[in-house]
């Protein structure tokens, strides 16, 4: 089954045209997922088309914090929904099985409580569930900065995503409470926690001076319906720490946000 290469990164709104366009071309990515990215798409576009490489195109969309980049036509990727922080597209490519592409960029615990974003989760949920029911499938991924780590309530809740760490568990397609089905989500990200293989221990470090710091999240995650996630190689899911010569973080492995973002790029590969 042919698979295609995403790769997802807030750029916390730097000038990082060049980066991007290493990080594209090194990882032979096929789709660039951006969020709060101010960079104009033109200056985009250049960067990731040098004359020996002029395949990359913008995505339709109306998201300003949200730009999407293909390698293939825009008019394989069709919005279907649209808000500030959410995009949800139907993308079918030639002899391809078409699948939903999700993009989120959820609210921070800046602004809003974690019961907040439980319910952005629910609201997303259902906005999801209703985008597969109109296209008749279940193939769906969702990538984004959600702003929460993949044990929230958020994320784990039945009426949220309902994403379990657990691809077998998610094989059961869904589950029954208090009457209500759910759809489950796989989350693979829960197999980047800790630094078991390497000094960075997540995609986004904040140290607090409350009683309860993780210091290391993972807020910048890939949700996989069961559908997409049986054949999804857990192997090509990583964060990246470095983009050609240049190291995203520091010496002690946590994100360069001085020079490039407070949060670190992943990358995956989607067999559909």
């Amino acid at each position: 089954m042919p698979t295609s290469r995403f790769l997802f990164w807030n750029i916390n709104r730097k000038p990082l045209a060049p980066v991007i366009a290493d990080l594209a071309h090194e990882q032979q990515v096929d789709v660039v997922v951006l969020i709060e990215c101010d960079i104009e798409s033109n200056v985009l576009l250049t960067e990731l088309n040098s004359p020996e490489r002029n395949d990359f195109h913008l995505a339709p969309g109306l998201s300003q914090g949200i730009r999407i980049l293909t390698r293939f036509s825009r008019d394989f990727l069709r919005p279907v929904f649209e808000s500030d922080r959410v995009m949800i597209g139907r993308l079918l490519l030639p002899a391809r099985s078409e699948i939903l592409l999700g993009v989120a960029h959820l609210p921070s615990k800046l602004h809003q409580t974690s019961e907040s974003q439980a319910f952005e989760c629910t609201e997303l949920a259902r906005q999801i569930a209703a985008e597969e029911d109109n296209a008749g499938h279940q193939r769906t991924v969702l990538v984004g900065d959600f702003n929460m780590n993949p044990f929230e309530p958020g994320v784990v809740a039945a009426a949220g995503l309902h994403a379990v760490m657990s691809r077998e568990v998610a094989s059961r397609q869904s589950r029954t409470v208090n009457g209500r089905e759910y759809r489950f989500f796989y989350n693979p990200m829960w197999n980047h926690f800790g630094d078991a293989y390497s000094d960075t221990a997540g995609s986004y470090f904040y140290s607090s001076s409350e009683q309860v710091s993780y210091f290391w999240n993972v807020f910048d995650q890939v949700l996989i319906r069961p559908d997409l996630a049986a054949k999804f190689d857990l192997e090509s899911l990583r964060i990246l720490k470095s983009a050609g010569r240049q190291s995203l973080v520091r010496g002690n492995g946590r994100p360069n946000s001085t020079q490039y973002s407070d949060h670190l790029p992943i990358v995956f590969d989607l067999a559909f």
